[in-house]
């Protein structure tokens, strides 16, 4: 049995990333595999990349040496067959918590070494999901980046956006009107298209995980 790790990278629980990941979960699953899933907001704490070049050393290449909040995933992920990761869109950026976890991930494979440029001898598919309350196209250029990056130093990558997310009950109980968005069409949209994506991204996670 394929045994699949799936990453949330934001805060909010039950909502669209989180919604996203456990459909794409739900896809993995009935493709055979088995799930674990870490909140990277309910860890212990833990920091980004800290330099201290420990996964350059021959008999741990590969294997960020930090013992924080992050090091139970970064070995999970290791031994893995697969990877699902979310994160929404903050500031045009996905979040910090992600790119915390993306610079371990990334940076304990790479070598400087112009023959081998990466040292992961076992790459697994991901599939990486933004959410954004910002159009699907807005950060394409964005996620191929992150696409092509995931690509040399994890293994093969899928990407998912889901844009324009609802990102509140109620926007008329905001203290300060949010007068950008059109609260109705918010709505419709989560009510007709993203029920759609959830299971487009399950059938998706099947296919890539199975």
């Amino acid at each position: 049995m394929k045994k699949i790790i799936a990453v949330n990278a934001g805060p909010r629980k039950g909502w669209n990333t989180d919604t996203l990941i456990d459909e794409a979960i739900k896809g993995a699953e009935s493709a055979g595999a088995s799930v674990e899933k870490f909140d990277l907001f309910r860890l212990e704490r833990y920091t980004g990349c800290i330099s201290c070049f420990g996964c350059k050393k021959e008999k741990i290449k590969g294997q960020c040496i930090c013992r924080d909040g992050l090091k139970p995933v970064l070995d999970a992920i290791r031994s893995a067959d697969g990877l699902i990761i979310g994160s929404p869109n903050y500031l045009s950026e996905l979040t910090a918590s992600f790119r915390a976890l993306y610079e371990r991930l990334i940076f304990q494979n790479l070598t400087y070494n112009k023959d081998t440029p990466c040292c992961n001898e076992h790459p697994i598919p991901v599939l990486l999901i933004m959410t954004s309350n910002a159009p699907d196209t807005y950060f394409t250029d964005m996620m191929e980046n992150y696409r092509q990056t995931f690509c040399r130093f994890v293994g093969p990558t899928e990407v998912f956006i889901s844009g324009d997310t609802l990102q509140l009950k109620d926007y008329s109980k905001t203290d300060w009107p949010w007068s950008i968005f059109d609260p109705q069409a918010k709505q419709f949209r989560h009510d007709t298209v993203f029920p759609q994506e959830c299971a487009k991204i399950s059938v998706m996670a099947a296919k890539i995980f199975g």
